[in-house]
């Protein structure tokens, strides 16, 4: 269990503090309805954002997960409602398509040695792209009554099944990176890739396996964003990649890669949801929310470099 906690104890004192003070500065914060809507508000980001955390523990960077959400969303509408296929099968096909703009960019990056930064910003132009030509920038609206259902029926009264897919996701994450030979390769390759390289790993098949993950990943965040909704849209999803990266970031894992994990990205998931939460009851407007959580970003990479150069 400590060693779980390392790296992420000033992040999970953090969020302690933060609900401390949104407990005295509001009555509702702490009523279990308001507690489990957090939990559905970031069902869609701790998704997402598992993805991500491994994307960046091996020093890499996906800046296209927030369009392949808005793609897998539009594909999945399109064979459903207009294609007239089973909503199942265009689930599937839809994730399929998702975890394919994952290879290519880990395929760019790999193959073609484009910097990962380039490679997930081209990615996510063209995954942008994709969606809006699909429908000419339409939504889709009205699907069947048991999809919508799934992301508002409480398992046993308490954790709807976005939220429980969400800690399905975290749980399989956590387990890869503790247990599995996998896990300490991906810290190999972001301590130092070359090394990593000599000592047997595939870093190639590596990096594309967990840009596949993040894309597939955000697929699934589609999926659950769009039974949220009941809906799907090509604009849906912009800015998200920035809320991941943020909540990765504020976590505690080191965006130069090799230091991290999921406990921490929980934590990082649960300061954005609370945070945002906590704003709103406090009735701040959504302009000063977004000067506020950037300066929760600016302050958590900044105790992070200074951590490390202590």
């Amino acid at each position: 269990m400590l060693s779980t906690l390392k790296g992420a104890t000033g992040p999970l004192i953090g969020l302690i503090l933060l609900c401390l003070f949104l407990s005295f500065a509001t009555d509702k914060f702490m009523s279990v309805r308001n507690l489990l809507n957090i939990f559905d508000q970031v069902s869609v980001l701790g998704i997402m954002a598992v993805g991500m955390t491994l994307v960046i523990l091996i020093g890499g960077i996906d800046l296209a997960v927030g369009s392949v959400l808005a793609l897998t969303m539009m594909v999945m509408g399109y064979l459903a409602n207009v294609a007239g296929l089973p909503l199942g099968l265009g689930i599937v096909l839809s994730l399929v398509v998702a975890a394919l703009t994952g290879a290519v960019s880990g395929v760019l990056i790999t193959s073609f040695r484009v910097p990962a930064f380039i490679a997930t910003l081209a990615m996510m132009s063209v995954a942008r792209g994709l969606a809006n030509m699909i429908t000419d920038g339409q939504q889709i609206v009205g699907f069947p009554g048991w999809f919508s259902a799934l992301a508002y029926y409480r398992i046993g009264g308490v954790l709807t099944t976005t939220v429980a897919v969400m800690l399905v996701v975290f749980a399989i994450g956590w387990a890869y990176l503790r247990y599995s030979a996998g896990g300490r390769s991906l810290y190999a390759i972001g301590g130092n890739p070359e090394v990593a390289r000599l000592a047997g790993i595939n870093v190639s098949l590596y990096t594309i396996g967990v840009y596949v993950v993040s894309g597939l990943l955000a697929g699934v965040g589609g999926i659950v964003l769009a039974m949220r909704l009941d809906s799907v849209q090509p604009t849906a999803g912009v800015s998200y990649e920035l809320d991941t990266i943020a909540a990765v970031v504020i976590g505690g894992t080191s965006l130069t890669g090799g230091k991290g994990g999921i406990f921490g990205t929980i934590i990082g998931v649960l300061i954005i949801g609370v945070l945002r939460n906590g704003l709103n009851l406090l009735g701040v407007s959504p302009f000063t929310q977004a000067v506020v959580i950037g300066v929760v970003i600016a302050l958590a990479v900044a105790a992070e470099a200074f951590k490390q150069g202590k």
